[in-house]
């Protein structure tokens, strides 16, 4: 009897797809967190629509992060940092 074949199949989405950017800025919380208290229980999820972004989940930590200036600094270093490319960490909500 000879075995079924089989197809195996895989994604990979650039930098600044956004499952990678939510990826990056959930990350990034996380390390930051981490950084000042290794003990900080994380679950943070990122969602994105053009123009806005949402931190969703729950943290407990004793460290104190600001997210805004976060999410901002790691959407821009992707490379949106103007309107003209969609999305732009500079103004976005």
């Amino acid at each position: 009897m000879t075995s079924p074949s089989l197809l195996f199949t895989s994604e990979s989405v650039s930098e600044g797809h956004p499952d990678k950017m939510c990826d990056q800025i959930s990350d990034a919380v996380l390390d930051a967190l981490m950084e000042q208290d290794p003990y900080s229980r994380v679950a943070c999820e990122t969602a994105i629509k053009t123009g806005f972004v949402m931190l969703l989940g729950e943290i407990t930590t004793s460290g104190f992060v600001d997210f805004d200036k976060l999410v901002r600094s790691v959407i821009n270093d992707i490379g949106f940092d103007c309107s003209e490319k969609g999305f732009d960490g500079n103004t976005c909500g």
